[in-house]
């Protein structure tokens, strides 16, 4: 990759807190060690070292649009403020290639006394805009935030979803190359979530997006190029669809819980020989309307993943009489029964299916 090919470069990225545990014990830190230097002893460290970050290392290229997922505590938000230049790293490096525009966690680079004019021409200056370039811009920002007359109100009689609206708008109409979004559209109703969505889809032409959210979904649709973090280190680097996998499988895994064994063994076997009904014969063939679709039977020995102490042992589409479909036709009722073998008593089951439109 040539030195301009490059949007951002992070490279042996960690970040360390000292994690105390008592109020005291900073006190002994800043003078005991000194005092044990002083006499030739091994100074003694009264803190716990967390590790937010621990050698993190990637590449992205001007034009990408990737996404960041982990758990809570992961790492992701810490990242974010390093690369946005928020936060001072313990080791390692990271570069921009552009001017960037960032919408962190909710409220920052926000003064809550000023009002909401006044923090808008605040941020776009702290973002690059002079005062004429922000008077040219400021009616296009108040219309898309549509706060209506709390724009003259200071920003701490705001809502969060308001806060949110203002924040996204002034990055929306700054001159940006790289955008980073953190999950604060979280916080957003509906329809203007779709308009950042739009906002951003079109940014996604020309610029680099990077973007934080626990909406898989999201993750999925926006992306080129995800990236998994797991206590505070790089787990996986490669498609979204590839990357959210794995880390539902790790989120699944981890919160599985099992609290002692069946007495009575659990008969769920589902080898008996059934008939399938095809839905399509009680149509017309020749209609316009029709919306055949294949069901594919179930397969219990395909690749899975967890504990082993729940097996799903048959999945099927049902009609509204309980017979199982090889065929359905869009728009009709039907049933989906999934049955499950627990070799030990789980505490809080949940089955989960997932569904996929055209996106």
């Amino acid at each position: 990759m040539s030195s301009d090919d490059f949007a951002i470069r992070v490279q042996g990225l960690s970040k360390y807190y000292q994690i105390y545990d008592a109020p005291k014990d900073r006190l002994k830190q800043m003078l005991v060690p000194r005092l044990q230097q002083m006499i030739g002893k091994q100074p003694k460290q009264y803190f716990r070292e967390f590790k937010a970050l621990n050698d993190v290392s990637f590449e992205i290229k001007k034009g990408e649009t990737v996404g960041i997922i982990g758990r809570n505590g992961s790492g992701k938000s810490t990242l974010l403020q390093i690369i946005c230049g928020t936060l001072f790293p313990t080791s390692g490096s990271v570069q921009t290639n552009g001017q960037i525009a960032a919408l962190l966690e909710l409220g920052s680079g926000f003064n809550p006394e000023f009002t909401g004019r006044e923090n808008v021409y605040m941020n776009a200056a702290v973002l690059g805009l002079s005062k004429e370039e922000v008077d040219t811009r400021f009616d296009d920002i108040v219309t898309f935030a549509d706060i209506g007359g709390f724009i003259e109100q200071p920003v701490k009689t705001y809502s969060s979803g308001m806060m949110v609206r203002l924040a996204f708008s002034v990055i929306a109409h700054v001159d940006a190359d790289i955008l980073v979004v953190d999950e604060a559209l979280a916080v957003g109703e509906a329809f203007f979530t779709q308009k950042c969505m739009r906002f951003l889809r079109g940014f996604m032409k020309e610029g680099t997006v990077l973007f934080v959210s626990h909406d898989t979904g999201a993750v999925a649709n926006l992306c080129n190029k995800a990236i998994l973090l797991n206590h505070g280190q790089v787990t996986e680097i490669g498609t979204p669809k590839q990357v959210i996998e794995h880390y539902l499988t790790t989120i699944y895994e981890a919160d599985q819980k099992v609290d002692g064994i069946l007495t009575d063994e659990a008969n769920m076997s589902d080898n008996q020989v059934e008939e399938y009904r095809d839905m399509r014969e009680t149509f017309i063939n020749s209609s316009t309307l029709r919306n055949d679709i294949e069901v594919f039977k179930f397969k219990p020995d395909q690749e899975a993943f967890g504990t082993g102490d729940v097996q799903i042992v048959s999945v099927r589409l049902l009609d509204q009489e309980g017979v199982p479909l090889s065929w359905v036709v869009g728009g009709e009722d039907v049933i989906l029964d999934i049955r499950c073998l627990a070799n030990k008593a789980i505490f809080q089951p949940i089955i989960g299916f997932e569904f996929k439109d055209r996106l």
